[in-house]
């Protein structure tokens, strides 16, 4: 489906509330699915890649059953607890559903096998299959991609060392430790994100953290749950630049997830000159949260790299958006990550927003911008990745004439 869109005539008022956070309801499910007896999740994210987790927890003997329009109860079947699938398990376009459930998976004494999409099935997959099976896992892929063919059972912890500042492979790692003998410990390389951590200490986990360094022993069981599942600081990104860069535009944004490993690109465009305030401060479920308000600003160009990158590593397609508008030029460095997103994002997001007329040059790990040229309209790509599909449409908004959108619908991998 393509989505053409035009440029907005009225600066942007009001408030918004953007839907749950698309990792914590990742791990949410996961962890009830685990713990033994009833959990109830608020807030829950219902985009195509949580139901992908959904249907793939209910593929292995999980009951999961609605609760209101944004709420579920899990019954958790205990760690032991899981069945036998009886066909591979569908991931769909998921790559933190089939890297964490690897995780879990290989802690069973039943084999598997984890699939999913055309796409799903070009992610690397041997970052976590190399530490899983130094734990004692027995797994097959396909030239360090899936399928992943999984015989679980008989784990033992393991000390390993991230080669990348990955929270998905962090948490895999994690997660197959609540099934190993002895203790798992991973040092970090930066500050990737830590919600598994903080939720498996809310549940009852022994689980220990300092700095870099996580450890876990395996517990007898895990605690159910109620859990409020936030706004997502990376869905709140899009309408929160858009506000940024359209003149007179002034935003809330309610009961927004700020932990403090996702909040980089707030950090980063408050130093190029955004007005974001933020209020309302508390804590829900372990996770901090507060209120946004957004005034249009004259952002400038900036540098970035090391560990801002981590902390903002989702929201550089809105944030190449940003920097095309600012006055001067904006550098980006320390990010081959971003080639092996759901897209090689820093390819696809340079040559789209060149099609729209931006000044912006691909890095070997990164990308640089000459910002202030004005947008024109044309037909640009999504490149079937939910990220650039959202801020291609918000460029659309700002550029003059139509921008035509192609496979936007993939923005409801995300964003629903």
């Amino acid at each position: 489906m393509n989505a053409t869109i035009q440029r907005l005539q009225s600066p942007l008022h009001g408030s918004l509330q953007v839907p749950g956070d698309k990792s914590i309801t990742h791990r949410a499910l996961l962890l009830a699915a685990l713990a033994k007896g009833e959990s109830r999740i608020g807030g829950l994210l219902r985009s195509r890649d949580c139901e992908a987790t959904r249907s793939c927890l209910q593929a292995l003997g999980v009951r999961i059953v609605d609760d209101g329009d944004d709420a579920v109860i899990v019954r958790g079947v205990g760690l032991g607890g899981l069945r036998k699938p009886l066909s591979p398990i569908d991931c769909v376009r998921s790559a933190t559903t089939i890297r964490l459930l690897a995780g879990i998976l290989c802690g069973q004494r039943f084999s598997s096998v984890l699939t999913g999409d055309a796409q799903l099935l070009r992610r690397p997959m041997d970052r976590i299959v190399k530490p899983l099976s130094a734990m004692g896992a027995k797994i097959m892929d396909s030239d360090g991609h899936a399928p992943l063919r999984i015989s679980g059972g008989g784990l033992r912890g393991l000390t390993h060392r991230l080669a990348v500042a990955s929270a998905q492979l962090k948490s895999a790692i994690l997660l197959a430790g609540l099934f190993a003998r002895g203790r798992t410990t991973v040092y970090q390389q930066g500050p990737a994100r830590d919600h598994t951590e903080r939720l498996l200490a809310t549940i009852g986990a022994a689980i220990r953290i300092e700095g870099l360094k996580v450890s876990i022993e395996p517990p007898e069981c895990l605690s159910p749950f109620s859990l409020q599942v936030p706004g997502d600081i990376s869905s709140a990104a899009f309408p929160l630049v858009a506000a940024l860069l359209l003149p007179g535009s002034q935003i809330r944004i309610l009961s927004v997830g700020l932990n403090p490993t996702r909040t980089g690109l707030l950090d980063v465009l408050i130093d190029m000159g955004a007005r974001i305030e933020i209020e309302n401060r508390r804590v829900e479920g372990d996770e901090p949260v507060g209120d946004l308000t957004i005034r249009s600003s004259e952002l400038v160009g900036t540098t970035i790299g090391g560990n801002s990158v981590v902390r903002m590593i989702d929201e550089f397609p809105i944030f190449a958006v940003a920097a095309v508008h600012a006055r001067g030029r904006t550098t980006v460095k320390d990010a081959g990550e971003l080639r092996v997103k759901e897209t090689d994002r820093i390819s696809a997001v340079t040559s789209e927003l060149k099609m729209l007329g931006a000044r912006i040059e691909e890095l070997p790990n990164g990308f640089s911008v000459t910002g202030g040229e004005r947008l024109h309209g044309g037909h640009v790509d999504s490149h079937r990745d939910h990220r650039l599909a959202m801020a291609l449409a918000v460029a659309g908004m700002l550029a003059d004439g139509e921008v035509t959108v192609r496979d936007a619908e993939y923005a409801a991998d995300s964003y629903p």
